[in-house]
């Protein structure tokens, strides 16, 4: 009677099974090797990896099942109730054996020279499974390698061919770059037409190959395995805020691996995360402060050129009041920089701070939300059914984002975007719209009016002059109805959002949009800290936890386009990292006092500057990130300062201290951090947002620039990164236009012509390219070429040079 009770209460989705003598219960549907790994039961494999398709591709993983004709794969033998397991019996055994002595067969001897060896699962498993003294006596076979690319190496005559980089670039990247070729002994893993791997997460078939096949080229032959440190890091660069570790030798970076966080970056990274330490160590480090006596530079002791930046400062203060006063600092700084420098520049008398160095638009600033915010989780993202993409080239921007975006499209989800230029996704569109920048408002004005349409509503107060008398087309009453279909939808708006000069219109009418049809609405911060900086106060208009403040100074455009008398720079390049590099190049030449605060020296620094303190790079300083879902995540200090660089905060600290400030007596960063959450309190909850319709600012007469940055030039540390700007994802400096919008300007591909912005000029050769829409053009931005030009979105001149 009781076994019967319990029979009729057995949970329907789970089976009992025994391995080696153990009784257990596993989720039905389950895999062998899931149910071993549980029970902490190890069983060998090569090919088996828990974020790819089952492949059996090795069958290293071979058990015995009691009444089995023969070993079957633990990868791909589903469980069945009242199965009984055995993987370490004499049969399991000597199946295992037999398939390590065949892999061996042609495997080389590379172990000495081989990257992998001292972690290589190959060498694990061989010794635990392997022979001591091959009987192979026949010659061993030897492939040729291929250039994958600057980030792979390969050495192909290693593989086993357990297709994990072919199952990956496929399933997860969504490119299928690799792929098995040939027959039998003659397989080989290839590229189909040598085109190397392209993929924006690549790096990671260096993680996911068992062998020394695939390897890290950067990192290629410069440490062993046994020789490097480990540490946990938060990755410095987009705002997903990725888990990774940093390998260390004595001090120095070597490489970066993933850090495991399925609520974040799953078991990958980015190739940006993954190879940007390059940059750490690259010939413009400045290893000592440099003060600029005479027009000529001088390397200094820190003392000195603490000094002369605190007169400098203070001269300006004094003799013009703070208002005159500028301060830029890097979205990517830690929280600890961006909270001291806002409290130092306060405390001389200025509001005059800002991170958002490519934003155009800061109209709504005053009603926008504590700070951006995706809106919802990232693991979330994935049950998302509908998504509509504002303004972001998403794979570019967040790649780790992309992938969740990328799960969400293949589980059926209705991904959509509304772009000024065609990108290419990994993933099938459900609407993938392209107008030039200066229609971007009107197509999302439409969009709007579509939902409206559908309820019977009336445009909401202070929306009618916005929307105006547009009229949906097709497309946007697309995107309505597969809003308005599902209950899990989001809008997100991008980095060509931020940097629109209409910015705070297409917030409005993206905010409208997410509210008319019961959507989330969130926002993609770009760099690491851009959440960090709002919560550190270091923006114009709020202080500390994203407070009102009652000083409103200038945002990071006014600062240029209305020249302040002295500027701070914290690990900025205005050439590089402004919305208007060429109002930003006048400003600070004119300026009488410019300091700047940089792990590197540069020859445009040289020219505007009058002080370069040296501040610590990534990984040589403590700090923390808060990332676009409000999460605080801190790291410390790893790697050896290069020279006599400081971190950040310490620097930030004594210039405090000479100005005789209150409370700029910290011993250690996390006294920074404590201060700094004990401030922020409640504001760290996000807030739903609250925005207001304003007026379209953007009416352009003529040709329009597109000015998106390139994946990896969003900040000074990759754009020094020596191997990603070898890569395909760098682009030349040109002017990309559609054929049509040749035609009309009169130019011709690979033709020279004159491009006039914002007082600057430039000659660049014209591409033509059918992703761009009529009546624009795409420059991109953050090149060494068009670090001259103007607004990255705003109206340009171009004709035959």
């Amino acid at each position: 009677m009781n076994a019967k009770v319990d029979q009729e209460q057995k949970n329907p989705d789970l089976v009992t099974i025994e391995v080696d003598g153990v009784s257990m219960e596993v989720r039905k549907g389950a895999m062998l090797i899931e149910a071993t790994d549980a029970a902490n039961v190890h069983v060998p494999r090569f090919c088996y990896h828990k974020k790819l398709s089952v492949a059996a591709n090795c069958r290293m993983c071979l058990v015995e099942v009691e009444r089995a004709p023969k070993p079957l794969p633990a990868c791909a033998t589903p469980v069945a109730d009242g199965m009984r397991v055995f993987t370490k019996s004499e049969r399991a055994l000597a199946a295992q054996k037999g398939v390590m002595e065949f892999l061996l067969i042609n495997h080389p001897l590379d172990c000495p020279i081989c990257d992998q060896g001292g972690e290589c699962e190959l060498q694990d498993v061989a010794l635990g499974y392997g022979r001591g003294v091959s009987r192979f006596t026949e010659r061993k076979r030897v492939v040729e390698d291929e250039n994958l690319g600057p980030l792979v190496a390969t050495e192909m005559t290693r593989c086993i061919h357990c297709t994990r980089c072919v199952r990956f670039l496929d399933e997860v990247a969504g490119q299928r770059e690799l792929g098995g070729i040939g027959r039998g002994e003659h397989t080989v893993i290839s590229t189909y037409v040598e085109a190397g791997v392209r993929s924006e997460l690549s790096g990671n078939v260096i993680d996911l190959c068992p062998v020394g096949a695939l390897t890290s080229k950067p990192y290629r032959f410069s440490a062993r395995a046994w020789e490097m440190l480990s540490h946990a890091a938060i990755a410095p660069h987009d705002s997903v805020g990725s888990n990774i570790n940093l390998h260390h030798v004595r001090g120095k970076v070597k490489r970066v691996a993933p850090r495991e966080n399925e609520s974040l970056n799953e078991t990958w990274i980015s190739d940006r995360d993954r190879f940007s330490y390059q940059g750490i160590y690259s010939e413009d480090r400045l290893p000592r402060p440099l003060v600029k006596r005479n027009g000529e530079w001088e390397e200094v002791e820190w003392e000195t050129a603490l000094e002369v930046t605190a007169k400098g400062l203070r001269q300006v203060v004094e003799a013009h009041g703070g208002g005159q006063l500028g301060a830029l600092i890097s979205p990517t700084s830690t929280l600890e920089e961006l909270y001291l420098l806002s409290r130092l520049v306060r405390g001389l008398g200025s509001a005059n701070i800002d991170h958002r160095l490519r934003q155009a638009d800061f109209s709504d600033q005053a009603k926008a939300p504590a700070f951006p915010h995706l809106g919802l989780s990232v693991e979330e993202l994935e049950a998302q059914r509908a998504v509509l993409v504002i303004g972001s080239n998403v794979r570019s921007e967040l790649p780790i984002i992309n992938l969740r975006l990328r799960k969400a499209s293949l589980a059926g989800a209705a991904v959509m975007t509304v772009n000024p230029r065609r990108f290419k996704a990994n993933y099938e569109l459900a609407v993938d719209h392209v107008v030039a920048p200066q229609a971007m408002v009107r197509e999302l004005a439409a969009v709007a009016q579509a939902l409206l349409d559908a309820k019977g509503e009336p445009a909401p107060a202070g929306f009618a002059e916005l929307l105006g008398d547009v009229k949906p087309g097709r497309v946007h009453q697309d995107i309505a109805t597969k809003l308005q279909e599902q209950e899990q939808a989001v809008v997100l708006t991008g980095a060509l959002v931020e940097s629109h000069p209409a910015g705070a219109a297409l917030r409005a009418l993206a905010g409208l949009i997410a509210r008319l049809s019961n959507a989330r609405f969130g926002q993609l911060p770009q760099a690491a800290n851009s959440v960090g900086a709002c919560l550190a106060g270091a923006q114009p208009h709020r202080g500390v936890g994203a407070r009102k403040s009652d000083q409103v100074g200038l945002d990071a455009r006014r600062m240029f386009e209305e020249p302040r008398k002295g500027y701070l720079l914290f690990n900025v390049e205005p050439e590089f990292d402004a919305w208007n590099p060429s109002a930003a190049r006048k400003a600070l030449a004119e300026a009488e006092f410019v300091a700047v605060m940089s792990p590197y020296a540069t020859p445009d620094m040289a020219d505007y500057a009058d002080v370069i303190l040296p501040i610590s790079a990534f990984s040589e300083t403590a700090g923390t990130y808060v990332n676009l879902e409000g999460r605080w995540q801190s790291a410390g200090g790893v790697a050896a300062p290069v020279g006599e660089a400081r971190p950040g905060w310490r620097v930030l600290r004594v210039l405090g201290n000479l100005f005789d400030l209150d409370g700029f007596d910290y011993q250690g960063a996390d006294q920074v951090l404590d201060e700094i959450r004990s401030a922020v309190g409640e504001a760290a909850v996000p807030a739903a947002p609250a925005w207001e319709p304003v007026v379209n600012a953007f009416q352009a007469q003529g040709l329009v620039r597109l000015g998106d940055v390139p994946i990896y030039r969003t900040d000074m540390l990759v754009r020094r990164a020596s191997a990603l700007q070898a890569t395909v994802h760098t682009p030349a400096a040109a002017v990309y236009l559609a054929a049509a919008t040749a035609a009309a300007v009169g130019v011709r591909e690979g033709q020279q012509v004159r491009v006039r912005q914002d007082g600057a000029s430039l000659e660049l050769p014209a591409v033509i390219d059918d992703s761009i829409p009529a009546d624009c053009v795409w420059i991109p931005a953050a090149l060494e070429e068009t670090g001259v030009l103007g607004p990255m979105q705003g109206e340009v001149t171009v004709e035959a040079a």
